[in-house]
């Protein structure tokens, strides 16, 4: 099964309260959303709490093709092998996620600009999440 899966996160404040969401998406359509409120934390980890999120519903749902879309230009590139990891917390945070996308046969990660239309709706989300636990 082919899926794009959108993640987000996000903190008001570095370090501050945070949250990230995640929209699912099969043949451009919607078939499940999600968001966690995180507590205090930078908002790096909340990007990487997302695509950990999101990695592991497309696992959960057995998909074997999956395009992992971020605004987030840093988890991007890191996971892509461009940048380096060099916070020790967040290099088990990459650990993890490239663990969990090793389970999946075909994985991409690409970065577009919050102004896509599922992005942005991964981040109205983090954000009405954010709003109900502050």
């Amino acid at each position: 099964m082919k899926l794009t899966i959108y993640s987000d996160g996000g903190s008001r404040g570095n370090p501050g309260i945070c949250a990230y969401a995640i929209v699912v998406t099969k043949d451009g359509k919607v078939i499940f959303e999600d968001s966690k409120f995180l507590g205090t934390e930078t908002n790096n980890y909340a990007e990487y709490r997302g695509l950990i999120a999101g990695i592991s519903k497309a696992i959960v749902l057995g998909a074997d093709d999956v395009e992992f879309i971020m605004d987030s230009e840093l988890v991007i590139k890191q996971m892509n092998g461009e940048y380096k990891v060099k916070s020790p917390k967040m290099q088990e945070l990459h650990k993890d996620a490239k663990a969990l996308s090793s389970m999946i046969d075909k994985v991409k990660f690409t970065h577009v600009r919050r102004s896509n239309e599922f992005v942005s709706r991964a981040d109205a989300l983090l954000n009405r999440t954010m709003d109900l636990n502050s």
